[in-house]
């Protein structure tokens, strides 16, 4: 077991966002949260980063505790975060937002170098000297998604990676998940449910910051029936 979230409980001051909530990552899964609206799907990757702690409930990793931990710690242990609103540098080149995120462990090989994103991902390479800002909402979600690849993560966290963008680009996107489910763990969100269960073995059906339904993606495709009453925003 990779990821295991323990009946936690999250808040936005006096407001509860998650409600007793409890998912399981076996390492090399991808994993889809999926919602409406207020779900609680960001504040629970919110939670899992320490960026909302929360107050009751428990979060192990690797079966060591990271609840209380700093956001910056749990980056340290193996979790890379990219965050709805991606958050790249925009005054930086794509090189520069890769090489600040740069983080090698001692004694150990580096799996993601600049130089090997840059290779990899060719939309990147091709702009490795443009600022962030110059970039279209697409190859910024590239580089976020890039650069939490340099902190080695053994888990990676993606808040709503298709937000906003063309659907040329979310085929894209989707393309850079199942590229890198061969090597790395992933627990994302998404609105869409035919892209999230297209590229993630398992999901979880979240409601009023609680687990109301998990299935595996292709009992879920199959299960209209849960799709309407979960899912559906009539």
């Amino acid at each position: 077991m990779i990821l295991e979230v323990r009946d936690i409980q999250a808040f936005y001051g006096e407001s509860k966002a998650l409600q007793g909530l409890s998912i399981q990552l076996e390492a090399g899964e991808t994993v889809c949260l999926l919602g409406r609206n207020g779900a609680g799907k960001s504040t629970t990757l919110k939670s899992i980063m320490g960026l909302t702690p929360p107050r009751h409930g428990e979060i192990f990793f690797e079966d060591k505790p990271i609840h209380g931990r700093a956001p910056h710690r749990i980056a340290r242990a193996g979790i890379g975060y990219v965050p709805e609103d991606r958050r790249i540098f925009p005054g930086l080149t794509v090189r520069d937002n890769l090489e600040v995120a740069e983080y090698q462990r001692k004694g150990s090989a580096a799996r993601w170098t600049v130089d090997g994103i840059l290779k990899k991902y060719e939309m990147l390479g091709e702009r490795s000297d443009q600022d962030g800002a110059t970039l279209s909402g697409g190859q910024q979600q590239m580089l976020a998604v890039a650069r939490s690849l340099m902190i080695q993560p053994k888990l990676l966290l993606l808040d709503e990676p298709n937000e906003g963008l063309a659907p040329v680009i979310v085929q894209q996107i989707g393309e850079l998940i199942d590229d890198l489910s061969h090597t790395t763990t992933i627990l994302f969100t998404d609105q869409s449910v035919h892209f999230a269960l297209t590229h993630a073995r398992r999901a979880y059906i979240l409601e009023k910051g609680q687990v109301v339904h998990s299935a595996d993606s292709g009992d879920l495709k199959a299960d209209k029936e849960s799709q309407e009453r979960f899912l559906s925003v009539a």
